[in-house]
This record gives C-alpha cells, sequence and structure tokens, in this order.
C-alpha cells in the first residue's frame, strides 16, 4: 500500500511539474510577492487577485524551480481559487504542519474538505525528505506573504 501511495505522489508530483496550472501572469492581480528558496534556486512570483471581501478570486504563479516546487505551486492555485483569505491561511497552516511534522498538524487537516485534505496529505509527503521541505512549502510561503501584504519571503 505504502509504495502505491508514493507512485501517486510521485506522478502527481511530475505531472504538475512538467504541465503546471495556473503558470502566467494575470492583469488584473491585487496582491503580488516574491518568493526565493537560496538552497536549491527556486524562485516564484505569486499573484492573488483579492476582492473587497478578502476572496481569493484568481491566483497565478511564475518563476523556476525543482518540480517540486512548481507542482506544489500548481496544486496551491487550484485549491486556493474562490476561497477566503481566512481559508487559504488555514490552508497553509495545514499544510505547513503536514509537511514540518507538527504535532497539531492531524488537528487542522481535520477540518477541511476531505478532497482538498487529500491533496495537501499527498503534498506533505516531502516530510519522509527534509531537504524538501523548503521547495514544497515556498509557494505557500509566499502566497501568505502576498495576502499579508509582503512583497519578499525567502526560506532562509
Amino acid at each position: 500500500m505504502f509504495d502505491d501511495l508514493r507512485e501517486l505522489y510521485q506522478e502527481v508530483i511530475l505531472d504538475h511539474g512538467k504541465k503546471p496550472r495556473n503558470f502566467r501572469h494575470p492583469d488584473d492581480f491585487t496582491c503580488e510577492a516574491a518568493g526565493n528558496n537560496p538552497m536549491c534556486g527556486d524562485a516564484l512570483i505569486v499573484y492573488l487577485t483579492v476582492d473587497d471581501n478578502r476572496m481569493i478570486r484568481d491566483v497565478a504563479f511564475q518563476g523556476k524551480g525543482c518540480a517540486i516546487s512548481v507542482a506544489s505551486a500548481s496544486m496551491m492555485t487550484e485549491m486556493l481559487k474562490n476561497i477566503s483569505a481566512d481559508e487559504a491561511d488555514t490552508l497553509f497552516k495545514a499544510f505547513h504542519g503536514l509537511c514540518t511534522g507538527a504535532d497539531d498538524a492531524d488537528d487542522l487537516v481535520a477540518g477541511l474538505d476531505e478532497e482538498v485534505a487529500e491533496r495537501l496529505q499527498m503534498l506533505s509527503g516531502v516530510r519522509q525528505f527534509p531537504m524538501r521541505v523548503k521547495c514544497a512549502t515556498l509557494a505557500w510561503h509566499t502566497m501568505d506573504a502576498a495576502i499579508n501584504g509582503h512583497q519578499e519571503i525567502s526560506t532562509e
């Protein structure tokens, strides 16, 4: 069973890494931030269109990086559309907790939509490879920075 999950994880990462979703520069973004992972050279810009009610209407990214960072950014953009900034914060905390093995990670995931929770858990497989956690979380830290008015973030 574990081998099946690992294979699925690898397939999803490869698919999103080779064909990233929402890899573009939107014209009408309201928030943006640049994220950098100097350890492996990943560099992303996350663009968000957030309305007056703090709903994320669009999210996209551009940049370069390893398959894990690009795949994570791609999957993140699919999960964030049409949710509130507060919900995005909840997803960020849950994902970060899963990736880092935080004690409350299961509690954070328990309240999420089942499909979203599965996607976060799939990506969090990087916790088995500590050097890759920063790759997987870069886009999420960058999104969080953008929503909170910060223009840059670094994993260092």
